[in-house]
């Protein structure tokens, strides 16, 4: 992400079907169908996958592709870490996102 992120590319729909990894353990991205150049600091169309998507693109608020890019990272991370999803979507009353917006 870092890479895409410095060449402002952001590629709005980071879910686990969309990483790869080879034989050597290399990670790689895969599908970019949603991903963008243009404006990535103030976005505003509803992309993504729900279980992976950031609040701010549900609220259909203007948000920064970088930050949704890294929210739907530490969804992943979530996942692999505790073996389930933090939240069907995130909303305010899901425990888990809750947990991380107030502290």
């Amino acid at each position: 992400m870092d890479y895409l992120h410095n060449k402002n590319i952001v590629h709005r729909d980071i879910k686990l079907e969309n990483i790869l990894v080879d034989t050597d353990l290399n990670v790689k991205m895969a599908d970019f169908g949603f991903s963008t150049d243009k404006n990535i600091n103030k976005l505003k169309s509803y992309r993504g996958t729900f279980t992976y998507m950031a609040p701010e693109i549900k609220e259909y608020n203007y948000y920064d592709g970088r930050e949704t890019d890294i929210f739907s990272l530490g969804v992943i991370l979530f996942i692999l870490v505790v073996g389930f999803f933090p939240f069907k979507e995130a909303m305010r009353d899901e425990f888990y996102y809750s947990l991380i917006y107030t502290g």
